[in-house]
């Protein structure tokens, strides 16, 4: 059992600038998370029987409800900020391995279903204290961070090994806040800017509004994540254990048995200055990897306009959620499944792309006028419906872009009768 460091929070801003980290961590899992579902196979054929195919639609399902979970942790972490008056958080790091201004132990990476991709995730679901190496190829060396001083001004990284022990951290320096401040004056965001069970029909996504609910809503992350201090069968860390012991005991028998698509993290440009390690090439991948990229960026925007918006009606609000939440399982799902089965390009024979999440810009989400933000909501929604109709792709893949082409425009619509002509 190893002990971890103390985390240093002394003020309401490092309180933020962790909780902003958490956000990151858990907008990054459920990234991992669904890029590892969609890389599974959806029907039996080579590498997969009909009956080894019953337990892929199991694992997928596991792999589902976990980055459910996240997007739930994620949305609790928001619902906190906001409660403590700070700006909702929705970016991220870029998902290549080692993340800039975290403990060296703290790495992500998009992987496909497999041992690795298993176990990476059973290492960073751990319990707190748990000692246990993560997957092959990831390199944990490092100099740790400098430690925060009692007395500084400055927010700043500190080091931590698990999310569960950042978590305990960030729940002892609310408590020592709220007896600074008293907990009135630490609590002063607007309890309206929040997400609900009602709007989001998600009756776990709880609004917080002092220490009590704010404790408890950290001890459902930790309980529902890691399952540290108690039974980790039912948590995510469990839950991973038990598909590696099942996908290692299925493969012991079948040398053959291959369940994901070979896909690889591959983009069709950098970002920030960040080159992917494998280009995009295919012309039709490229176009459908780009689709994606951009709804999954303006979901971003429609969630932070939601827990940021300004002079929306509470109809309004709903609107903003459910189309965030349509844009999920209409845009995001299905071409994320697409991905994994379109070819990479011809400088990498039977490589297959993979749904790469990537963010052109790390900040400037909100877009802060409220009838601006819609027209220009409705906007990318048209380009991007129209960019699926020019992409001059075979019949299987053509049927998945005219079904995603007409959601976004079904989307643009019901948000578009919202803005008042000029």
């Amino acid at each position: 059992m190893v002990t971890e460091a103390p985390i240093v929070i002394e003020n309401r801003k490092e309180l933020t600038y962790l909780l902003c980290q958490a956000a990151e961590l858990e907008h990054g899992l459920m990234c991992e998370y669904l890029y590892a579902a969609f890389s599974l196979k959806q029907s039996a054929g080579p590498g997969v029987t009909p009956s080894q195919l019953e337990a892929v639609e199991r694992w997928r399902a596991v792999l589902l409800g976990v980055a459910k979970d996240e997007m739930l942790h994620w949305a609790l972490v928001n619902n906190l900020l906001t409660a403590l008056g700070s700006a909702p958080y929705v970016s991220r790091p870029h998902l290549s391995g080692r993340l800039t201004g975290y403990p060296a132990g703290v790495q992500l990476a998009l992987l496909p279903f497999g041992e690795r991709a298993l176990r990476h995730f059973v290492y960073l679901e751990r319990p707190e204290g748990a000692e246990m190496d993560d997957a092959e190829g990831f390199d944990h060396s490092g100099p740790p961070l400098p430690p925060l001083r009692p007395d500084e001004l400055i927010p700043a990284p500190q080091e931590f090994a698990t999310v569960s022990h950042l978590y305990r951290s960030i729940d002892a320096g609310l408590a020592k806040l709220a007896g600074k401040y008293g907990e009135r004056n630490l609590f002063i965001g607007p309890p309206r800017a929040q997400a609900t069970p009602d709007t989001f029909r998600w009756p776990d996504l709880v609004p917080i509004n002092d220490l009590g609910t704010a404790s408890a809503v950290i001890q459902r992350i930790v309980e529902q994540g890691e399952g540290a201090r108690g039974d980790w069968r039912s948590a995510h860390y469990g839950r991973f254990l038990g598909v590696l012991e099942e996908y290692l005991d299925l493969r012991s028998t079948d040398d053959g048995f291959a369940p994901a698509h070979p896909v690889t993290a591959a983009a069709v440009r950098p970002a920030e200055g960040v080159e992917p390690d494998v280009w995009v090439t295919d012309r039709v991948t490229a176009g459908v990897s780009d689709v994606f990229n951009v709804t999954y960026d303006l979901l971003l925007q429609i969630i932070v306009r939601y827990f940021a918006f300004g002079h929306e009606t509470d109809d309004q609000l709903q609107l903003l959620a459910h189309a965030s939440v349509s844009l999920m399982f209409g845009v995001i799902k299905p071409l994320g499944s697409l991905l994994a089965t379109l070819p990479v390009g011809p400088e990498h024979p039977g490589a297959t792309a993979g749904a790469n999440f990537q963010l052109a810009y790390r900040s400037s989400f909100l877009i802060p006028h409220r009838r601006a933000a819609w027209v220009r909501f409705c906007e990318r929604l048209e380009e991007s419906a129209s960019f699926c109709d020019r992409i001059d792709a075979p019949p299987e893949t053509r049927m998945v872009l005219d079904r995603v082409g007409a959601h976004l425009r079904a989307v643009g619509a019901e948000l578009g009768a919202q803005v008042e002509p000029v």
